[in-house]
């Protein structure tokens, strides 16, 4: 369970960072406001799975937030600084454009590392009924 948690959370936290880049990089952003819009999209992303999941099995939008805060906000925060930190410390990697191979090598070489970090982090919550075993007590997906 606590996989499958981690790489929902890689899912939504992908498509958020690349898209964010993707925006900030074509609008001439800075390294700053770029990282920024990035990781709000990546948090909206990973909410919006679990939000969608659970509004699927029949609860109502407010219960649905409570749940994929409750279930992802941890998880996200995680993947989020590993990821980033990784990318900020690889020298080259905050200029580099998207065309670069060091771009995606940064990008997802810290995805890699984030989801080795997070996955026990998820274990860990799980275990004590937390993070997606919230979830997993009020829908099946």
């Amino acid at each position: 369970m606590a996989v499958k948690a981690t790489l929902h959370c890689l899912t939504g936290c992908a498509i958020g960072e690349i898209l964010g880049m993707v925006i900030g990089t074509a609008l001439l952003w800075g390294n700053v406001p770029t990282m920024v819009l990035a990781i709000a999209l990546a948090f909206l992303f990973g909410y919006s799975f679990t939000l969608f999941a659970v509004l699927r099995a029949g609860l109502n939008l407010r219960s649905a937030i409570k749940i994929a805060l409750a279930a992802d906000t941890v998880s996200i925060a995680v993947m989020e600084f590993v990821d980033n930190a990784i990318i900020a410390l690889t020298p080259g990697a905050m200029d580099a454009h998207l065309s670069d191979g060091l771009f995606w090598s940064a990008l997802l070489g810290g995805f890699a590392v984030a989801f080795v970090i997070t996955t026990p982090v998820n274990k860990w919550m799980i275990g004590r009924g937390k993070g997606h075993a919230v979830v997993h007590a009020h829908a099946h997906h």
